[in-house]
């Protein structure tokens, strides 16, 4: 099986990330990023991907969106962590173990506009696609 195909400035970012501890690359373009490593669903391996990231106030709990930029299918991270919710998060120079769910209807609606305030092209990606957008609740284990 080949490797996956990541766009060199999400390695780049990667990084860059890695190399600094998080001291470049934790924030990107202006809004905060975590590395989310999640096990492959197919491969067994561990998949790093940086994010874009919220974090509920006063918990230990941080909020992703599984966007892809409004393409019609979920990213393989997000199939990863669904059959495989728990995951290691580096946020900056922390690194922790998380548990990850996708938020139910009830959670969904003011996480989402919480990311959306952070980085509101997430409102233009869910309009370009018929996907519903999952938004990611990740609980420190």
């Amino acid at each position: 099986m080949a490797e996956r195909e990541v766009p060199d400035w999400v390695k780049e970012h990667l990084d860059r990330y890695l190399e600094s501890d998080g001291e470049d690359g934790h924030i990107w373009n202006g809004v905060p990023t975590l590395l989310l490593t999640t096990t492959g669903r197919r491969s067994g391996k561990a998949r790093t991907t940086p994010l874009i990231y919220g974090k509920v106030e006063g918990e230990e709990t941080y909020v992703i969106v599984a966007s892809r930029g409004g393409a019609t299918h979920h990213p393989s991270w997000y199939l990863n962590l669904v059959e495989a919710p728990s995951v290691t998060l580096r946020v900056g120079a922390e690194v922790f173990d998380a548990t990850a769910h996708t938020a139910s209807p009830e959670e969904k609606p003011p996480l989402w506009n919480m990311m959306a305030e952070i980085w509101p092209q997430y409102n233009d990606y869910q309009a370009k696609t018929e996907r519903v957008i999952p938004v990611v609740i990740l609980k420190r284990a």
